[in-house]
């Protein structure tokens, strides 16, 4: 007589299996970061990213001059001294790109992340509830997205003039926050009908917990994929904001960079580099990040790590 044996345990096929059970922190961090460095076009956006955040955080050690300092010469050509010249007021232009660095970097990351806790909230409670509050949201929601992006943050930076660091983030954060809430409520919708949610509903889990401990783990890398996207907005639109002279432009980074060098014709006086270089800067980053995305989307489908052992 044959026994069989019914102690092997059926896979849950409505949990991923990095959720699928207690899991360590620190092993599920680190498989993490081995997938994004495992993608070739992922590795060089990390290597650029630190590069630039090693420079905003070490910038009083790595620039030669003070970003303000203007006892040189006006409009002076590449030297020994002054690797990429001076500016049309007597600063060292190599001085101001590493200092700058410090407000594209911190403006990226805090908007960002901003903008992200958001649309995580917003997306989140969108796609799960069905009552009279679905609708509401789903109409703030949809206005945000019918307004331009660009002529709304003219308009309410125009207004906020002169707020500093927190005006831009604000503004930021205000127009970029509704894309990412409805990719995230179309992706809850998905979930809601999932096996192991439906389970989670019938044993008496609260609203909250089913959608911030049974849906949120499985959002993970979208939600990376959006901080990055949101970041990416930020940096280019400070720098847009900054260089229509609608920041603050006593402030030194790479947008205000590009509004005095406009101002002072840097073209015209053959100063082209002082507007290259803050403009090369802003774009390196911005395409760091998007690198970095490259990566991100491998950690939710592994046909898209690129370079991954099969």
């Amino acid at each position: 007589m044959t026994s069989t044996n019914t102690s092997t345990a059926l896979p849950n096929r409505g949990v991923p299996a990095e959720i699928d059970g207690p899991a360590n922190p620190l092993r599920v961090v680190w498989r993490a970061i081995a997938t994004i460095w495992s993608v070739p076009k992922a590795r060089i956006g990390v290597v650029l990213l630190g590069a630039f955040i090693a420079l905003a955080v070490f910038s009083p050690l790595i620039a030669p001059y003070s970003a303000t300092d203007n006892s040189f010469g006006r409009s002076e050509d590449m030297s020994a001294a002054h690797w990429l010249g001076t500016t049309a007021a007597g600063q060292d232009v190599l001085s101001q790109i590493i200092w700058g660095a410090r407000v594209s970097v911190f403006v990226g990351f805090a908007a960002g992340i901003f903008a992200t806790l958001i649309a995580v909230l917003v997306g989140l409670s969108w796609g799960y509830i069905r009552t009279v509050a679905g609708d509401v949201i789903n109409f703030v929601v949809n206005l945000f997205l019918v307004i331009p992006a660009l002529p709304l943050m003219i308009v309410i930076a125009a207004y906020l003039q002169n707020g500093g660091i927190g005006m831009i983030i604000l503004v930021v954060v205000i127009t970029g926050w509704a894309s990412g809430a409805r990719v995230l409520r179309s992706q809850t919708q998905s979930l809601r009908s999932r096996d192991f949610v439906t389970a989670a509903v019938f044993s008496g889990e609260s609203p909250g917990r089913v959608v911030f401990r049974e849906i949120l783990p499985n959002m993970t890398s979208l939600i990376v994929t959006n901080f990055f996207a949101a970041a990416t907005a930020a940096i280019l639109a400070e720098a847009g904001l900054e260089f229509l002279g609608l920041g603050d432009t006593t402030i030194v980074s790479w947008g205000t960079m590009l509004f005095w060098a406009q101002n002072s014709n840097a073209l015209l006086t053959g100063q082209w580099i002082v507007l290259f270089a803050p403009g090369l800067c802003i774009s390196l980053l911005a395409t760091s990040l998007s690198l970095i995305n490259f990566g991100v989307d491998g950690l939710s489908n592994p046909r898209l790590r690129e370079g991954a052992s099969r």
